[in-house]
């Protein structure tokens, strides 16, 4: 028992760490000048916001994607993920956080035209340590989030557009990670299915996933709560 608690005042409790914490972060890339991609990026995500980051190619989008899914390191500053500061972890660790905490859409969906809706989805629990006894069932879970429970035994290449991409996100979601990072998730997509994507965007938010939405295109900036323009390399919030 605390101090706090025998004179009958209760602990206080510490708040939760962002999913998402930049602090001064930059990244440079050899050259003659060296090229800096992310000048000084200064950014706080807190779980269950839903933010998009807006620019142009070649306003660093990428660089900051590849950051923040930690399959690039920054060259100076910090980034903690969930608490866990990431910079010095080995890549070992950075592979658990990445397979663990985060999951990925794409604009290309990335999916094994010859195996099954469920195989991709149950393939990602593999690298994600869901125990074996539950892939199944977490698939369907998945699946069943995105409403594509009646396709689970069709195969990728017979799925519309839309659909496919609502099995990349069942299949980015299998795991529970803390933050959903969505690369112009809706590129490859018509007006319809873009729509359709993005309102199970705004049911994932509502459900209270973190969503960082990177994109150029500013109708799909504008469903996110919060929007941040990068150009280049530097951050900025809109209003």
């Amino acid at each position: 028992m605390t101090v706090l608690e025998v004179f009958g005042e209760a602990p206080v409790e510490e708040p939760a760490p962002a999913v998402i914490e930049l602090a001064a972060l930059t990244r440079a890339f050899p050259g003659d000048p060296p090229v800096e991609a992310l000048h000084a990026a200064d950014l706080r995500i807190e779980r269950g916001e839903y933010v998009s980051i807006i620019g142009p190619s070649g306003s660093g989008k990428s660089t900051l994607l590849h950051i923040l899914g930690l399959l690039d390191r920054p060259t100076s500053g910090e980034y903690l993920l969930d608490g866990v500061p990431t910079g010095t972890a080995s890549e070992r660790e950075r592979s658990a956080l990445r397979g663990g905490r985060i999951g990925f859409v794409f604009q290309a969906f990335h999916l094994l035209p010859h195996r099954s809706v469920l195989d991709n989805v149950m393939l990602a629990t593999l690298y994600s340590g869901v125990p074996r006894a539950e892939r199944r069932d977490r698939a369907l879970e998945a699946l069943d989030r995105v409403h594509l429970s009646h396709r689970t035994g069709f195969l990728p290449t017979v799925l519309s557009g839309g659909e496919r991409q609502r099995v990349a996100v069942a299949r980015a979601v299998v795991a529970s990670p803390r933050v959903l990072l969505a690369d112009e998730p809706t590129g490859n997509l018509d007006t319809t299915n873009s729509a359709g994507v993005l309102d199970l965007f705004d049911e994932l938010h509502a459900d209270g996933l973190t969503l960082v939405v990177i994109t150029h295109d500013p109708a799909v900036s504008a469903r996110a709560q919060r929007r941040v323009r990068i150009s280049d390399g530097t951050l900025t919030e809109l209003a």
